[in-house]
């Protein structure tokens, strides 16, 4: 058994949905370990990592306007607001989202559905730089 500690950063365009399948997979493909466990570890707390349908964008529109919807940016309804009407909303959409995913490798893939894709879901207006901290453990 191996493991292998790493970090991606993604830059994200501001809210939305940023696919990370294929760095991930980029990054898989330069170690050796074929079968175990890929842990990733979103290190902030205005964005969430999740794992949704790569296939359709209307999906991708569909949940940031329902969680739009479920978590309006109106200052009036928050005591946090020092950094920006979208600070706020930013938080309880990571909280109710998640911040860690655990994908199994096997035979050096991540083992996603075909409509698979990883997604780090920015939850703040402007572009960010977001870090995901990767934990491999396996043979």
């Amino acid at each position: 058994m191996r493991q292998v500690h790493d970090r991606v950063t993604v830059e994200t365009r501001g809210q939305g949905l940023t696919e990370i399948t294929g760095p991930l997979r980029a990054w898989l493909d330069r170690q050796a370990l074929r079968d175990g466990l890929l842990t990733l570890y979103l290190r902030h707390t205005s964005a969430s990592l999740l794992i949704q349908e790569n296939a359709d964008p209307d999906v991708q529109r569909d949940l940031e306007d329902f969680l739009a919807k479920l978590v309006p940016e109106n200052p009036a309804l928050y005591r946090h607001t020092a950094e920006g009407p979208d600070d706020m909303p930013a938080h309880i959409k990571a909280a109710l989202t998640q911040t860690h995913l655990g994908i199994p490798l096997q035979d050096g893939r991540l083992a996603l559905g075909t409509w698979q894709g990883v997604y780090l879901f920015e939850h703040r207006h402007a572009p960010q730089r977001r870090e995901v901290a990767l934990h491999l453990i396996g043979s």
